[in-house]
């Protein structure tokens, strides 16, 4: 999908009756994984041409640490929209900087996901509400790459790729407008940056979260 037709969509969504408008604020954290993906790339001040499969750990309590927060228009009562943004980070694991030669690969100032959802929730007439959703947005990760002793170090915020998400969670209404909720969030990034020196790196990172979190509804 497009820019534009992305754009066009949620144009598209927004122009849907509504009734029953709530706005929500939210903020989470928790426990954020990566499993394995391909990197490849050149960089012709550094090593070259290189290709490999990359271990990576998320760290997610380490400074700066693992968070995200959300905007919610609820259009209706079962229907609504979020932008959120998540700070989720990626360190190469020590074999694989090992393997590769790469004395620096991470992420660790954030992969940076912002993504527009549409999300639908289930009233259970109880306190418990389920919900489900899923959108697409942008990374701007920051890069952190060194392929080599005496290459140039990359240490850069970019423009990163398109990013799509989904989500499944539980919320709790406390009263008052404020619930809590868990979840699990997965985020596929289509990952292509440059590196200093002329040189890029491409990969595909899947980030797997369980989060909790607090909300407040006005």
């Amino acid at each position: 999908m497009t820019r534009y037709s992305l754009i066009g969509a949620l144009a598209a969504l927004t122009a849907l009756p509504a009734s029953a408008q709530q706005f929500e604020l939210s903020a989470y954290g928790g426990i954020q994984g990566l499993p394995h993906s391909h990197v490849s790339g050149n960089d012709p001040a550094g090593i070259g041409a290189f290709s490999f499969s990359a271990g990576w750990e998320g760290n997610s309590f380490a400074a700066p640490p693992y968070y995200g927060l959300r905007g919610t228009w609820w259009r209706t009562e079962t229907f609504g929209l979020s932008l959120d943004f998540t700070h989720s980070k990626a360190y190469a694991d020590a074999q694989t900087l090992a393997n590769s030669g790469f004395p620096v690969l991470e992420f660790t100032d954030g992969i940076n996901t912002l993504t527009l959802n549409a999300l639908q929730r289930f009233p259970m007439g109880s306190a418990f509400t389920p919900y489900v959703g899923g959108g697409l947005g942008i990374a701007v990760p920051h890069v952190e790459v060194q392929s080599g002793g005496a290459s140039p170090r990359t240490f850069e915020y970019q423009y990163g790729g398109v990013v799509a998400q989904f989500q499944t969670g539980i919320s709790y209404d406390l009263g008052n407008s404020w619930n809590v909720f868990g979840e699990y969030k997965f985020n596929y990034v289509d990952l292509d940056v440059d590196l200093t020196g002329g040189g890029s790196l491409s990969t595909n990172l899947i980030t797997n979260a369980i989060n909790i979190g607090a909300g407040f509804s006005f």
